[in-house]
């Protein structure tokens, strides 16, 4: 394991050799991006799952954000539950720490496989920053914390797993940052959402400017900011916002167990694969395609090696399912 998954710090190294490499190449041609792909189709709606609520380790009430690790056949997908009730999931000093704290730790626990950031309070997924909070704040204090907000989402942005948010209510200004920084979006048709801090005479300033343009293309993305338009889940799905949209149910999680559907569709492949294709995509989608095509090159070879590569051969000669270890 320590072979494969820890050395995704040498691959990126690699991943930049390669990317300058190709760059510099005559074929190459620097500054052009392929296409942003847009969210797919919805997929067919998952069955409920029974043990959508239960969890292999439970977090005390009173945390503003609840980590839980899954158990059973949700071994290896982790939860972080937005925890706070009384302010709308607002992001605070205090909050941001947290997320920082165990983001850290997930990035180097090698038996997590997917991450799934949702809300434990009903209807709200997070209203954005903590205004009260930020009314307090010397100008100076303010740009710092906006840094520090800015530097936790990247954080969770490159994550070495899958994310996914479940919006199941509404997620506005930094609260709609926090899910785009990951990878897939599921939400509930009555959620909603927008980048809305020019009403308040300011930017998004936690990577909205830049990951929502990425995902819905620019015109678009300059009328939402620009208008600071709220929509809701339909909407979102329509203009790729997100890549699923359920109706909502009566325990107003609906959005969380399309989610928790989901990374159970990632469980059982490949570790290793899983980790460095995520790396050649997002890596990839920062270069023309020539470069892009040279870290695929570079994240491929990453695979080779293993004894999973090897594992699932033999189990494909076997006709049964690979047994999988991240080596």
């Amino acid at each position: 394991m320590a072979a494969a998954l820890g050395g995704l710090g040498l691959l990126q190294g690699r991943v930049r050799l390669a990317a300058a490499a190709a760059a510099t190449s005559s074929l190459g041609r620097p500054g052009r991006r392929p296409p942003v792909p847009r969210g797919a189709a919805a997929a067919a709606a998952a069955a409920l799952l029974s043990a959508g609520r239960s969890y292999g380790s439970e977090a005390k009430e009173e945390e503003e954000l609840r980590v839980r690790y899954l158990d059973d056949e949700h071994k290896g997908i982790v939860v972080l539950g937005l925890n706070r009730s009384q302010a709308k999931n607002a992001l605070n000093k205090n909050l941001l720490k947290m997320m920082s704290k165990a983001v850290d730790a997930l990035k180097s626990d090698k038996k997590v496989r997917t991450v799934i950031f949702r809300s434990e309070v009903p209807g709200i997924f997070c209203a954005g920053a903590d205004l009260k909070e930020r009314a307090k704040m010397h100008s100076s204090e303010v740009s710092s914390f906006v840094s520090k907000a800015r530097a936790t989402i990247n954080e969770m942005a490159n994550l070495p797993v899958p994310t996914i948010a479940a919006i199941d209510g509404t997620a506005l200004g930094g609260g709609l940052e926090l899910a785009l920084a990951c990878d897939i979006r599921v939400a509930a048709s009555s959620a909603k959402m927008g980048l809305v801090e020019t009403k308040l005479a300011i930017i998004p300033g936690a990577g909205g400017t830049q990951r929502l343009p990425r995902t819905i293309g620019v015109s678009l993305a300059k009328e939402l900011i620009f208008s600071a338009r709220i929509v809701d889940g339909e909407e979102a799905k329509s203009i790729g916002l997100i890549s699923h949209v359920v109706e909502q149910n009566e325990a107003g999680d609906a959005a969380y167990r399309r989610a928790l559907a989901l990374a159970r569709e990632f469980l059982p492949q490949g570790p290793v694969a899983m980790r460095v294709a995520k790396l050649a995509i997002n890596q990839g989608m920062e270069v023309d395609l020539v470069t892009g095509l040279a870290i695929e090159e570079a994240c491929y070879a990453q695979t080779i090696p293993t004894k999973d590569r090897i594992e699932g051969l033999i189990a494909f000669k076997e006709k049964r399912p690979p047994r999988y270890k991240g080596e």
